[in-house]
């Protein structure tokens, strides 16, 4: 077996047993009385149900982070070094992880607590509302990433080299955008592994290229993996996604609402607002997110062939973007030939061997 099936079969197995894991432990959690001790013991603290709440999220989110720091040191720090794909130090791993969490609760509290204050004044119909605070609040975070999140892990940097941002500032124009922020980020203080992306929203817009990418490829290669990048945004993926996610969301919340509603009834707690029953939330969430991958990935890989034919298109170098895909798919220790139903459930991207498949079918 090649390393970079061996890698991708780690991967994915031990992404597999953190996910039946989670859920089996979600409802030992709830069904034990476990769940019902903590919220006790955050009742004998305060009076006010939301800083109980967060007293119960608290303890529960950190026995979980406790008790999956195995899988997350196994996957995050030991695979990559095995197989040669990390730059980091332990303690820089600890740090990088450390930030992680303290931003996931910094954005967390408050969704966490506009969830529950939905929850208690509009009942069974909290999804609605729950469903429209989460599309303005992912709006802004999309605005803010790259302003404010992105500089926490990464260093970003003006792209210095002239004749390189002529060829993105011409991309750019070719796709109807006006492309005034090129940065490049040290994706080498973690990683060995290349990318490139086109993030934000309105002002706060940045094409950012990981110096991995500027330091491996060359500027034809990295013309037509900008070139995809610009194609998601010709052809209106982002919208188009970000009505796609709104309409999945705001499904997803209610077949989760009525599984809770029932869950809740079935296991005898007095009302869907009691906090002891709110981890029941996640087990169904969980559930529906498995059974939806394969939809969210069939749209993302119709995205991605869309961007690779308009990248080949409008540069008009389909070898520079193959040569490129190949140089990405062994630099990452992508899989290029996964088995067809992994691909198909799991792979929000082609794999490289159908990539240029479809190139070559389009005669390109």
């Amino acid at each position: 077996m090649s390393n970079a099936k061996l890698y991708n079969k780690i991967k994915l197995l031990t992404g597999i047993s953190e996910t039946v894991i989670f859920l089996a432990l979600v409802l030992v959690f709830v069904l034990s009385g476990l769940s019902d001790t903590i919220y006790k013991y955050a009742s004998g603290i305060s009076e006010n149900e939301y800083i109980r709440l967060i007293i119960f999220a608290g303890i529960a989110g950190g026995g979980v982070s406790v008790l999956f720091s195995p899988f997350s040191f196994f996957s995050g720090y030991y695979i990559e070094h095995k197989f040669s794909l990390s730059n980091q130090s332990l303690l820089r791993w600890f740090t990088e992880g450390f930030k992680s969490v303290a931003l996931s609760i910094v954005i967390g509290i408050p969704v966490l607590l506009a969830f529950y204050y939905f929850l208690n004044i509009s009942g069974d119909f909290w999804w609605v509302y729950f469903g429209a605070f989460l599309f303005f609040f992912s709006v802004l975070l999309a605005k803010i990433a790259p302003v404010f999140i992105l500089p926490l892990f990464y260093k970003i940097l003006p792209l210095e080299d002239a004749e390189l941002k002529a060829i993105i500032a011409k991309l750019g124009k070719d796709a109807g955008i006006n492309v005034e922020n090129v940065y490049s980020f040290d994706m080498s203080k973690n990683t060995k592994k290349a990318n490139a992306a086109f993030t934000g929203l309105g002002k706060s817009k940045k094409v950012i290229l990981g110096d991995t990418l500027l330091e491996k490829f060359g500027k034809d290669e990295i013309e037509t993996v900008l070139a995809h990048e610009f194609g998601h945004y010709k052809f209106r993926h982002i919208p188009k996604g970000i009505f796609i996610s709104t309409i999945t969301s705001f499904l997803t919340l209610y077949v989760i609402s009525v599984l809770y509603s029932f869950s809740v009834q079935s296991l005898g707690f007095e009302s869907i607002t009691n906090i002891a029953a709110l981890p029941l939330l996640l087990f169904w969430s969980a559930i529906i997110s498995i059974l939806t991958t394969p939809i969210s990935n069939i749209i993302s890989r119709k995205f991605e062939y869309e961007a690779d034919n308009y990248a080949v298109t409008v540069t008009g170098k389909s070898e520079s973007f193959i040569a490129a895909l190949e140089k990405l798919t062994e630099q990452n220790l992508g899989d290029p030939e996964p088995h067809p139903f992994v691909e198909w459930f799991f792979y929000s991207h082609p794999s490289i061997k159908n990539r240029v498949k479809a190139l070559d079918t389009k005669s390109i």
